[in-house]
């Protein structure tokens, strides 16, 4: 593949997000970056799908916080 997609395609992002809960918990949301409209035709035309966002986890509390 010629560099200009892997370019392309390296503007994807993926990240975590972790956000506290008042008791004591955490949520995380595993997600990627919106396609920019080059990519998303470029994904078109190579007949490829990004997966959906995964939904939201939520991790126990860790010992001791409460």
């Amino acid at each position: 593949m010629p560099r200009a997609v892997f370019e392309k395609f390296a503007t994807l992002q993926m990240l975590d997000v972790s956000v506290p809960t008042t008791d004591g918990r955490e949520l995380l949301l595993v997600r990627h970056t919106e396609p920019s409209r080059e990519l998303a035709l470029l994904l078109h035309q190579l007949d490829l799908e990004l997966p959906p966002q995964p939904p939201p986890k939520i991790r126990a509390a860790k010992s001791g916080t409460l």
